[in-house]
């Protein structure tokens, strides 16, 4: 039998195995159990949080011949199954990136005027709407403002800035969190232990955060790591192997080389992870993850919860934030930000960013407010620390100047000079 990946064979198929959507499973529930059902709705969010998930096993709620009395399906009866095996016929997917025509369209509004053959409803489940052209949206607006009663619309997107506010107007719009690291790193634990794998919570801790709040993704490089290290335990170094990524430790050490102006350590650092194969974007990317959680643990009092790291983690980087200031910060979040959008366009990767570590560990010379300010934060530390810090006069070791003689009138010709004392003599006398 073909391998199923993990995101396949673990995609909840009840509203309870739904993760992190609380607030709509709960909203979708009573809305059965008070027969309020909408006929049109927008599910949105990031991707991998469950919102095709959810919109599959809203369709066979709706349709279950014999549902649970909290609103589950049972997923037992002939309705059901064929929902799950893709073969009903009351249940259309449709991928709006590739059917994104107005021919599309006009024959969704064909079918819809048919009852569906079994069940209540009729559902189309439109992904990725937002894809749909102009001509399209035009031709669905009426049919989504006035469908059938038996006809139910759900639409799901990953960008809903792009959808038309008459589309908008038109559905119940429900926004998809993202997952946070804890509720992944424990599910993912709950599938290994069912699937019989080994792995280190720090290794499946680690998996969680690279998902960034993505479930799917989280399962995807979790499934990647199961097959590289086929019947191995899972260990933090080897995820770190796979992935390409750093050890948290050299975040801290560039931090403080940067801090402290050290620039050879800061190549140091460079030339070891370059050395040891990791990549420079996800290293990239990581710092600004660093920096951030550096930030927040800086300037707001408890930041535990809001940096999603473990204990230990915590109180290292609560040391850590006593080194640096909240401005510096700032202005070191800014700079990796632009080397960020900068590596996209260029293949040098690495001459980026040794560039950019030469240039902060440089003095001085930018005058901008953002650059005054990391300064002023750097000065307000040092003397804090107790560190003395020498101000250099601009002009010193320099010889005074002295100041230029004024440059004297060219002697007059003789005849101008008595030209001169005639018309003085005329003003002098009465």
């Amino acid at each position: 039998m073909a391998y199923t990946a993990l995101y396949r064979k673990f995609r909840p198929q009840t509203f309870s195995g739904v993760i992190g959507q609380e607030h709509i499973v709960r909203t979708l529930k009573n809305q059965m159990r008070s027969q309020r059902v909408s006929h049109a709705y927008l599910f949105c969010g990031t991707r991998g949080t469950g919102k095709t998930s959810t919109a599959k096993i809203f369709a066979r709620a709706i349709n279950c011949l014999e549902p649970t009395e909290d609103g589950e399906p049972c997923n037992q009866c002939a309705l059901c199954q064929d929902i799950l095996a893709g073969r009903s016929v009351n249940v259309i997917e449709i991928d709006a990136a590739s059917n994104n025509s107005v021919d599309d369209i006009r024959e969704i509004r064909e079918e819809v005027k048919y009852p569906p053959t079994q069940g209540r409803f009729k559902v189309y489940i439109i992904d990725e709407v937002h894809m749909l052209s102009t001509s399209a949206f035009n031709a669905l607006l009426k049919t989504l403002e006035e469908p059938p009663a038996h006809v139910i619309f759900i639409l799901a997107t990953t960008d809903p800035q792009k959808m038309p506010a008459t589309i908008l107007s038109r559905v119940q719009r429900f926004d998809f969190r993202r997952i946070t690291t804890e509720m992944i790193a424990d599910t993912m634990m709950g599938y290994l232990s069912e699937e019989g794998h080994r792995a280190t919570p720090e290794a499946v801790r680690y998996v969680a955060q690279l998902g960034d709040g993505s479930m799917r993704d989280s399962l995807s490089i979790l499934d990647q790591c199961l097959a590289f290290f086929s019947g191995e335990e899972v260990t933090l170094d080897k995820v770190l192997d796979i992935m390409g990524a750093v050890d948290q430790t050299v975040f801290f050490e560039m931090t403080d080389a940067i801090s402290r102006k050290d620039a050879k350590r800061a190549m140091t650092l460079v030339e070891e992870m370059m050395a040891s194969g990791r990549d420079v974007k996800q290293f990239v990317t990581e710092m600004l993850r660093h920096l951030r959680n550096l930030l927040l643990t800086a300037t707001i009092p408890d930041a535990g919860a809001l940096l999603e790291l473990s204990a230990e983690n915590t109180e290292r980087m609560q040391a850590a934030a006593k080194s640096i200031s909240a401005e510096e910060l700032m202005y070191l979040i800014g700079k990796f930000s632009d080397l960020q959008s900068e590596m996209k366009w260029s293949p040098n990767e690495r001459i980026l960013l040794e560039v950019e570590l030469m240039k902060l560990c440089a003095p001085w010379t930018e005058k901008d407010v953002t650059t005054l300010a990391a300064r002023l934060g750097e000065l307000e530390r040092k003397v804090s620390e107790g560190v003395q810090v020498v101000t250099v006069a601009a002009a010193e070791g320099k010889p005074a100047e002295k100041p230029k003689p004024k440059r004297k009138p060219p002697a007059l010709p003789e005849d101008r000079k008595q030209v001169a004392c005639f018309v003085m003599r005329s003003e002098i006398s009465p």
